[in-house]
């Protein structure tokens, strides 16, 4: 059976140390865009080590990049999960981080199974991952949705869908991020080397017309534009970010936000306008400090 939820369901991993150096958190930033008009926007508090300021989304690569070392643990390497890689989409993302991340540092992390729900023909499954310093202070928790197609059927809850509305007014915000067509050639570099997102005979036979950008790029691309269109800048501003993954993004695509801001509290949804206003990003919130 691919899922045994007796022994899936609250299963983790062993603690999965993890560094990064500032390199990782450049390269990153650059995967996301910034410094793309390097003559006239530098954009030096993400390109720069000195004064470098880190996107709290970085928290979703980071052990991952150039500097990673021999990885202790996989995320789906857990009892009771046998599933295929190719019938898993990610399906939707949540991240807190509980103090500004560190240019250069070292985390221990662990990820556990805190749901699965059984949709028929596939499985909801639902991972958290906490990580900490070597301290054993908070850094980030972060949570995961793991679509797996044809894995349904083990007679598990298919649970209800959360209540999420936007406010009845037109957007405080909407901001417009263009991709570039390379952009998934680098952002593959901070760890994500799925061939989807590279390879144009693999994303046809997915049934795609070209590799498509990774889900976590859009999801970073959004979260510096809610920085610089929203926050002024201050990336720490921004605590935390929850999305579901709507709908696909080819490399050149634009990334328009509609945003809300209701004090602490950021309502958003982003869409494609090439593809007249086709869903990328729904069901959004953000958490911002005042």
């Amino acid at each position: 059976m691919p899922i045994d939820p007796d022994k899936a369901l609250g299963a983790s991993t062993p603690a999965d140390r993890v560094s990064w150096t500032a390199r990782d958190v450049l390269l990153y930033h650059l995967s996301l865009g910034a410094g793309a008009d390097a003559a006239t926007g530098p954009e030096l508090p993400y390109t720069y080590e000195r004064g470098l300021r880190v996107l709290p989304t970085f928290a979703m690569v980071a052990g991952r990049g150039p500097s990673a070392g021999e990885r202790t643990a996989a995320p789906m390497d857990l009892p009771g999960l046998d599933l295929n890689p190719r019938g898993m989409l990610h399906a939707g993302q949540s991240l807190t981080v509980h103090r500004p991340l560190p240019a250069s540092g070292t985390a221990d992390i662990t990820t556990t199974v805190t749901g699965l729900r059984d949709k028929g023909k596939a499985a909801l499954v639902t991972l958290e991952q906490t990580a900490a310093d070597p301290d054993g202070e908070p850094l980030w928790s972060a949570t995961m949705d793991i679509w797996a197609r044809g894995e349904g059927g083990f007679g598990g809850d298919p649970g209800t869908e959360e209540p999420w509305q936007r406010p009845g007014r037109v957007p405080d915000h909407v901001l417009d991020a263009r991709t570039t067509p390379g952009q998934a050639l680098l952002y593959r570099l901070n760890g994500d080397l799925n061939p989807l997102h590279v390879d144009p005979e693999f994303a046809a036979a997915a049934g795609f017309e070209r590799p498509l950008l990774h889900g976590l790029a859009s999801y970073g691309v959004v979260a510096k534009t809610l920085a610089d269109g929203v926050l002024g800048g201050d990336t720490d501003a921004l605590t935390g970010l929850s999305v579901r993954f709507a709908g696909p993004l080819l490399p050149g695509e634009t990334l328009r936000t509609a945003v809300w801001r209701e004090g602490g509290t950021l309502t958003l949804e982003t869409t494609c306008p090439e593809r007249d206003g086709a869903p990328v990003l729904s069901r959004g919130t953000a958490a911002v400090s005042s």
